[in-house]
């Protein structure tokens, strides 16, 4: 009874909504919202509440409700500092853009644009258009094509050109990559008929022959294994071999590279990626990729290749489903652009840190040493990641820091803003500045000084 006294004391939502410190709350989040956490804050009290407490005043009450309304508000996808080394790190929101493809996006999302209106002719346009031609420049293509993201490319090509007919693939090639995404199911899902040739480590041009001769595919369908390898005793045909034999057959072939390189990744002394343009030359009718992986840009779907088959897409009435948006279209034009003016490893962030010289990186992880207690700089590895050179890494220099309790200090550095996200090796944190943006260094320090 005494517990019950003492709740009849708590001021009605009314009452407290109409204290001078309700007002301020109320201009900033607006009068429902406040209301709503005023309600979930009495009542909160009126079920947990300890007799042996006070009941809290109308001050005290304003204050939990301003927690509240600031947990209820708070971004949940936010800007961090990625110090794990992977570059494309897909948890992460893979590729940084550059700072043409930011400006880019930002004139065309505070104003109206050209998405759909030709100028030239004072006419509604197609939002089709916008980064074409700088796609067919950059790889030799008849067309191009821009969708949300290259599954979707996958399925708008399967849907379109091969629905209730056969497509042909290795089972060297049925890949499930992040998030349980598995290019079989994707087939299905588009009405295709899977016809699989082949085991699981060899293929033959005698398997795609023989599948060839007894399904009358629609399509022969390669995709590039991004993210893992198949090694030992193991073979499968060429895609130039697979392209003759599509062609004599008059069948089309599409090739599913994943990635995507537009720059020759062995220059930087990884492996070999498969390059678009090499596709294109080696017979694939259509390839398509992802925008932000290996090219740098926002998420998209990129598909080239032969104008007759890119027409055919563009009217299929799944095109306008998976169609890209005005923003995705602007820093994926302005990416392109860096490519055409051959200066993509100077101005796009992920060719940035995969060119990177050993020796600056080394530079900048003992520019951070001198400055942070008891840290020591050891040499280690990056990987490109993104379902990108699976086994593939560079040499870099890291910052090392012996801990503890080295997994409660990640847990702190992931604490606050901005989140730092580092890695465990060898019972130590470890800082790789290959894929930390260098105006962030100064935040880093400062995360790491604080916490350690």
């Amino acid at each position: 009874m005494e517990a019950m006294s003492e709740l009849r004391s708590l001021p009605s939502v009314d009452q407290l909504a109409n204290q001078p410190g309700a007002a301020e709350l109320i201009n900033q989040y607006g009068r429902s919202l406040t209301i709503e956490a005023i309600r979930f804050t009495l009542e909160d009290i009126r079920s947990n509440h300890d007799p042996a407490k006070v009941i809290p005043g109308s001050g005290e009450l304003l204050k939990r409700c301003e927690t509240t309304l600031g947990e209820w508000t708070r971004a949940s996808l936010v800007g961090l500092i990625n110090a794990t080394g992977v570059i494309l790190h897909t948890n992460l929101g893979r590729a940084p853009l550059s700072k043409s493809a930011i400006e880019a996006m930002k004139s065309i999302a505070a104003g109206y644009s050209t998405l759909e209106y030709d100028l030239s002719r004072g006419k509604r346009g197609s939002r089709l258009v916008h980064a074409e031609s700088l796609l067919t420049r950059l790889t030799g293509a008849q067309a191009g094509l821009v969708v949300n993201n290259n599954a979707s490319a996958l399925l708008l090509i399967l849907t379109c050109l091969a629905k209730r007919r056969a497509a042909i693939i290795a089972r060297t090639q049925l890949v499930e990559i992040g998030g349980g995404f598995r290019v079989p199911d994707v087939m299905k899902q588009s009405g295709a008929r899977l016809v699989e040739v082949g085991t699981t480590n060899r293929v033959h041009m005698s398997d795609y022959i023989n599948a060839v001769e007894e399904s009358n595919p629609a399509l022969l369908l390669r995709v590039h294994r991004s993210n893992f390898r198949i090694v030992g005793f193991t073979s499968e045909p060429g895609l130039n071999e697979i392209g003759e034999l599509a062609h004599e057959s008059g069948v089309t072939l599409v090739d599913d590279l994943g990635s995507g390189a537009l720059l020759e990744t062995e220059r930087y002394g990884l492996g070999h990626e498969p390059m678009v343009i090499e596709s294109l030359s080696q017979g694939a009718d259509l390839v398509c990729f992802s925008g932000d992986k290996l090219v740098g840009g926002p998420q998209a779907g990129i598909i080239v290749g032969r104008s007759d088959l890119v027409k055919r897409l563009k009217k299929h009435p799944l095109a306008r489903a998976v169609r890209a948006d005005k923003l995705c279209l602007a820093g994926l034009s302005a990416t392109l652009l860096h490519y055409l003016k051959e200066e993509a490893e100077q101005e796009i962030p992920v060719w940035r840190m995969i060119a990177a010289p050993l020796e600056s990186l080394r530079e900048r992880a003992q520019g951070w040493a001198g400055v942070i207690a008891e840290s020591f700089v050891i040499e280690g590895n990056s990987t490109v990641g993104g379902g990108s050179l699976p086994g593939e890494t560079l040499p870099t220099w890291l910052l090392a820091l012996k801990s503890s309790s080295p997994n409660r200090f990640l847990e702190k550095l992931r604490g606050r803003e901005p989140a730092v996200i580092a890695r465990l090796e060898n019972d130590m944190v470890v800082f790789d500045p290959r894929t930390v943006l260098p105006e962030q260094d100064e935040a880093l320090i400062d995360r790491i000084r604080k916490e350690f």
